[in-house]
């Protein structure tokens, strides 16, 4: 079994970004992770794919001088955790050499919350078998039914204490960004999707889990494939505190009762 438990290296890699599927930090190839990368696999919808979340968090890797990165995703348009189950995410996992593999259904705070803790742990099986850990993705509800966040976030912690995986709680770090600013906009237009600043959060709070570096040492730029933008010093410290926050209070470690 491969060690998923290692401490990252702090070393600064160069990173390149691979069409499609497949992004890499640190000369990774197109044809998948080996044992020796640290590999991380996102199974999700639009809510992940979004502004590029993978792409994202690859970049946050190299700017902070982490370990190298690879990073796979499958990633379908309205696709819950069912979903995948029965269309080619089984195989994506038992295929790679992953250390992580982070599950995201939608919101499922209501009638989706039995498919999220079903699914996640048949999921689970298949991604212990692999030696790899799992993860939950926490997300959150449309801005219509925003009332739904409590309910978010019991799910995801519920789903992640019953599979003993990470909890990245990035629904529990947006509220904690409009604690300080009301009135960031981390949902797109829709009302539903994230911007860049709340895909930027959920790549933050990811980061800091897998990486164990500090965000807040990261500089004030957002870089995702095409994408490279310097953002406000103040704004960016805000989100990288958030993100922080979120991970002291509702980050789970994978294996704890």
């Amino acid at each position: 079994m491969r060690d998923t438990k290692r401490q990252p290296q702090t070393r600064r890699t160069s990173w390149a970004l691979l069409p499609l599927v497949l992004f890499a930090c640190g000369g990774g190839g197109p044809t998948g992770p080996t044992p020796e990368d640290f590999s991380v696999l996102f199974v999700g919808n639009s809510l992940t794919y979004t502004n590029d979340l993978p792409g994202m968090l690859v970049s946050l890797f190299d700017m902070g001088g982490a370990e190298d990165i690879v990073v796979g995703s499958e990633t379908k348009p309205n696709y819950g955790l069912p979903d995948h189950w029965i269309d080619g995410a089984r195989n994506r996992i038992a295929d790679g050499a992953w250390d992580v593999v982070v599950l995201q259904q939608g919101p499922s705070a209501t009638e989706g919350r039995p498919y999220l803790l079903e699914y996640s742990n048949l999921f689970a099986e298949d991604i212990r078998s692999i030696g790899a850990t799992p993860a939950l993705y926490m997300v959150w509800p449309s801005i219509q039914r925003f009332f739904d966040f409590d309910g978010v976030s019991d799910s995801y912690q519920t789903a992640a204490a019953q599979v003993n995986g990470l909890l990245f709680p990035v629904g529990e770090a947006w509220r904690i960004a409009w604690e300080a600013d009301p009135d960031l906009a981390l949902y797109g237009p829709d009302g539903f999707h994230p911007s860049v600043l709340g895909t930027y959060l959920a790549a933050l709070v990811i980061y800091e889990q897998l990486s164990g570096l500090d965000p807040t040492d990261l500089p004030a730029r957002i870089e995702s494939g095409s994408m490279s933008d310097d953002i406000d010093p103040a704004l960016a410290l805000l989100l990288q505190n958030a993100a922080a926050e979120a991970n002291a209070r509702f980050a789970r470690t994978a294996g704890t009762p």
